[in-house]
């Protein structure tokens, strides 16, 4: 891994969730902050949020002018905001706020000359919720891009713009493909999948660890990554007390397998992640809930 240059860092997004965690995260590892959001200050999330390493700036990334004035003085970003799934406005919304936020942040960050853009893509571009199956397990990076939404096409819209804005500006840009993110407290909802294969079929039974998900853009802004390139970031494991294996044989029997498939071994592989950001996974729901002998059907 390269030297991690600590400064000043934009996070966008960061009343939410993994905005929220990604901020206390770079705090702690010694970076200065600039959170940005277009809520007010976020006094009711985790402190502290009033210290002398961190500025808070209601923002507009819809705005471009707002988006640089933001972005000026940093080092580098990492961009989480947008509309953070399908569903939660008219599918045209979702698609064109996404698509000018995203635009308005990398052209920004190209304007500025920042040292490196990371940024929150999401697993749906890999072809979520599944009604169609995989090709293969356990997916990597290159099964891409499949979006059956406009918020995951609006993810992959964001791809390809990295990739040409990196090429012109010559910043490295980093897509972080999440999983579905899980702050600490839901672990304990974690049994009521369990009995019933279905329920979290449709990202093959993965999931990321909020803790996690900021250690990745830590790492991501640390590492000597050049270009655009793009990473899964899931945890190390499944959801469920069922060998991977198995879960493919009751839900998709005949996608094919690039490998054998290991124990609970997550079916979005990181091993990308692992080799070129060293990221490894902290957390896992069987460190804090009870895993049953019982085989779900």
């Amino acid at each position: 891994m390269g030297s991690t240059g600590r400064g000043t860092v934009c996070v966008t997004g960061a009343a939410g969730k993994v905005g929220a965690f990604t901020v206390h995260h770079l705090l702690d590892h010694g970076y200065r902050v600039v959170a940005v959001d277009n809520v007010p200050h976020p006094a009711s999330l985790p402190a502290p949020w009033t210290r002398p390493d961190l500025a808070y700036l209601r923002t507009d990334l819809e705005d471009y002018g707002d988006t640089v004035d933001a972005l000026g003085g940093v080092d580098s970003v990492v961009h989480v905001a947008n509309v953070p799934a399908p569903g939660l406005v008219p599918p045209a919304r979702t698609l064109n706020r996404n698509n000018l936020m995203n635009s308005n942040v990398f052209l920004a960050a190209a304007q500025l000359a920042l040292r490196k853009v990371v940024w929150a893509s999401s697993e749906t571009t890999l072809g979520l919720d599944f009604d169609v199956p995989p090709k293969y397990v356990p997916l990597d990076e290159d099964h891409y891009p499949y979006p059956t939404t406009t918020y995951s096409l609006s993810k992959v819209v964001a791809e390809t713009m990295a990739g040409h804005i990196s090429g012109w500006s010559g910043i490295p840009f980093l897509a972080l493909r999440f999983s579905n993110v899980i702050l600490p407290g839901a672990y304990a909802e974690f049994p009521s999948y369990w009995d019933d294969l279905a329920v979290r079929r449709f990202n093959l039974w993965s999931y990321i660890d909020v803790r996690d998900a900021a250690l990745a853009c830590r790492l991501a802004l640390e590492s000597d990554v050049t270009g655009a390139r793009s990473y899964i970031i899931a945890n190390a494991d499944s959801v469920m007390p069922v060998p991977s294996g198995d879960l493919m044989d009751r839900a998709f029997p005949g996608v094919p397998r690039t490998r054998p498939i290991e124990g609970f071994e997550t079916l979005m592989t990181i091993e990308r992640a692992r080799t070129e950001l060293g990221f490894e996974p902290q957390h896992s729901w069987r460190d804090e809930v009870a895993s049953p002998g019982a085989q779900p059907g």
